[in-house]
């Protein structure tokens, strides 16, 4: 959500979910090949949070909820069968809106999706850590997370030049223009929530980024340390996960 009241109150605002693919691209086989690599394996607790493990997931993102939009955010590694806490952060932050169930979800609420997502990209207004080995796309003038849910790119990035959105608008449409969060957008890790065949209205633009001034618009984010550690260690061959929880 753009504008300066909502500013305010969070201190970040979270867009789009989706890093340079048409929201209606995915073909009926594709979102059914998706669907069936996402189905979930088994159901463990890490960290006071239930987690719905894919095949080969080796890698955790938990986020445990506290009060408030307080959270403890931790990192876990699979060592052979046993999970290990790799590094903790206990000033994580979640949507001021309050967690809620992920289909449940809706856009403008400012609500925070529980459940586990994958995460496969990331994206930073600053240079990419040394070692990263998601996906990354550097920030460039003109970018934007597409927020306008009559654009067949809704929930994705989108450079303005390109066009497809009303990228002017504001309000509940209304695009956001990274730039404008350089502080928490420095870096940032893709959640993939309401991916691969978004679902209009539900919202974009879940992320893993660098804390603001205070709760978030429904991202979860921590101090700049964590993101950065942990876009350094999150492999796509160990098939990350995020779980929010409570």
């Amino acid at each position: 959500m753009r504008g300066r009241p909502m500013a305010a109150l969070t201190g970040v605002v979270c867009a789009a979910a989706l890093l340079g693919t048409p929201a209606e691209a995915a073909t009926r086989p594709a979102a059914q090949a998706t669907a069936a690599t996402n189905a979930v394996d088994r159901t463990i607790r890490l960290g006071g949070v239930r987690v719905n493990l894919r095949t080969n997931t080796r890698q955790v993102v938990t986020v445990n909820h506290r009060a408030g939009w307080h959270a403890t955010v931790r990192m876990w590694t699979k060592d052979g069968d046993r999970w290990r806490r790799a590094f903790t952060a206990r000033d994580g932050r979640t949507g001021y809106g309050g967690l809620v169930r992920g289909p449940d979800r809706e856009q403008g609420t400012g609500t925070t999706p529980m459940g586990s997502y994958s995460m496969t990209e990331s994206f930073g207004i600053a240079k990419q850590p040394r070692g990263t080995d998601l996906r990354f796309h550097r920030v460039r003038p003109g970018d934007y997370w597409v927020r306008d849910n009559a654009s067949r790119w809704y929930n994705t990035l989108r450079n303005r030049h390109q066009g497809g959105f009303r990228w002017r608008l504001d309000g509940y449409n209304g695009s956001e223009r990274l730039k404008d969060y350089a502080g928490q957008y420095r870096w940032s890790v893709v959640v993939d929530f309401n991916r691969p065949t978004p679902v209009r209205h539900r919202g974009s633009g879940i992320f893993l980024h660098v804390n603001g001034r205070g709760a978030t618009a429904g991202c979860v984010s921590t101090p700049k340390w964590f993101v950065r550690k942990a876009m350094k260690r999150l492999d796509p061959g160990k098939r990350p996960l995020i779980a929010i929880g409570r």
